[in-house]
């Protein structure tokens, strides 16, 4: 198999859980995943299988888009409900005070990766030192925040939002911000990734529906194309003496403007990136089996 299954994570799964599961299922070890979620977290997990796990790091749109739920009135210490209570505080956060606030932010910013994370600080996870009860320094980071919306209150002083943001953003730390702007603690309480770059919930496969896929022997057509992946570069076909250029690693003359393109054979078929530098085409990567 090759291509990318989109998996609505469940909740209580870490993303290794996921992957370790589908390496049973479709026995295989060329599995790699994009955009972890946490064990809370539901929804859209990009899963890259066979040649595909050569793109997991390639993908030219990398915005995550959430519906995420804040809590007001309780901190914790790993800025969600499933962490321990640090303080709680008598409050009172309408949509107006909430709607008032959020427009700031927006944008361009730096924010200040949390201790419960994979950030690596002298090489080794934040997270592991937070859960020995150690505090290290971090330096903010730039982030982006494309779209911030208020979706629903779902309680008293909690809120449903819409968050898109770039990657390496932490929703988490994004909604504390938001309580300190209200002068209020906050935590996230839940968490549900709707979109990961190109890729949504409405082709979102739960672990069942996979198996059972794999089992009537249909797997292979719920796989998205690796070519997916690229759909934002410009498309060329080509004839057989350039694909065997690019299969042995070499480059060849080819009239076209500069810049990366997605390569494909006089029968449609995709066999990666290249990139055109002075009309000269040179493979970047193949996602075929030599």
């Amino acid at each position: 198999m090759n291509g990318i299954l989109i998996v609505d994570k469940p909740a209580g799964w870490t993303s290794f859980d996921v992957i370790a599961k589908l390496r049973g299922i479709l026995a295989t070890r060329k599995i790699g995943h994009s955009g972890t979620l946490d064990p809370m977290a539901t929804g859209v997990l990009p899963v890259f299988v066979g040649p595909a796990a050569r793109a997991v790091d390639l993908q030219t749109d990398h915005t995550k888009e959430y519906a995420a739920g804040v809590r007001f009135g309780i901190a914790t210490d790993t800025g969600d409900i499933t962490g321990e209570v640090l303080r709680t505080a008598e409050c009172t956060v309408s949509r107006e005070t909430l709607l008032a606030v959020l427009p700031q932010f927006l944008g361009d910013q730096m924010q200040l990766p949390p201790m419960y994370s994979a950030v690596k600080v002298n090489g080794q996870p934040l997270y592991k030192m937070a859960r020995k009860g150690q505090t290290v320094e971090r330096t903010p980071r730039p982030i982006t925040v494309h779209a911030l919306e208020l979706l629903e209150q779902t309680g008293e002083n909690e809120f449903l939002l819409r968050i898109a943001c770039s990657k390496g953003s932490y929703v988490r730390v994004l909604l504390e911000d938001i309580g300190a702007a209200l002068g209020v603690p906050a935590a996230m309480c839940s968490l549900r990734r709707t979109r990961s770059g190109r890729y949504t919930l409405q082709g979102a496969l739960s672990l069942q529906e996979i198996q059972t896929a794999r089992e009537n022997g249909t797997l292979q057509s719920l796989l998205a194309g690796v070519d997916t992946v690229f759909d934002a570069l410009p498309a060329v076909t080509v004839k057989q003496r350039v694909i065997d250029c690019l299969k042995n690693g070499c480059a060849c003359r080819f009239e076209h403007a500069d810049g990366r393109l997605r390569i494909y054979d006089e029968e449609g078929m995709f066999y990666g990136v290249a990139c055109v530098k002075e009309n000269t085409l040179q493979v970047e990567k193949l996602f075929i089996e030599r």
